[in-house]
């Protein structure tokens, strides 16, 4: 060590001067947009996996070449798709195209939840602190446990008869 710290004052003064070097290198994003005005993503949850474009426009959601409503009929997987633009604030401000395969309904409504946000983050770097503290940028890993030799299903034993 260069200098020795000796007193509680010594070492609040090294603190400052690390917090403001460790702000003036935080990165600044920059927003990733293709030559269309749209940005990519992709989210996973479970199974499935969407590919996800995001552009400013009206608010139309499609998925799978047929609007959001038509694909995901539960009105709760729709709520699902309309969280992240609730939490930004930018509702009916983008439109989303969507392909999303594998898995089932709800796996692929998570996985198209998580491009959305991503997407939109790209879009409008400033959406990123109410989408992260939503906790919408992170990816959701749980999955389903896999079956074990000598079990009916991954923990679910075999029925015990006595004789």
């Amino acid at each position: 060590m260069a200098e020795d710290i000796k007193t509680l004052d010594d070492l609040k003064s090294v603190t400052t001067g690390v917090e403001a070097v460790a702000t003036a290198s935080a990165p600044v994003r920059e927003a990733q947009r293709d030559n269309l005005g749209r940005s990519y993503a992709t989210g996973k949850r479970k199974d499935a996996v969407a590919r996800v474009w995001v552009k400013p426009g009206s608010g139309k959601i499609t998925v799978n070449g047929k609007e959001m409503a038509e694909y995901f009929a539960r009105p709760v997987l729709q709520m699902i798709l309309r969280q992240p633009f609730d939490v930004a604030g930018v509702a009916g401000q983008y439109d989303v195209y969507a392909t999303v395969a594998g898995g089932g309904l709800s796996g692929q409504a998570g996985a198209v939840k998580h491009g959305i946000s991503k997407a939109l983050q790209l879009h409008e770097p400033g959406l990123r602190a109410a989408l992260k503290a939503a906790g919408f940028l992170t990816r959701d890993s749980r999955v389903v446990e896999r079956k074990k030799y000598g079990k009916a299903k991954a923990r679910r034993s075999f029925q015990f008869s006595k004789r």
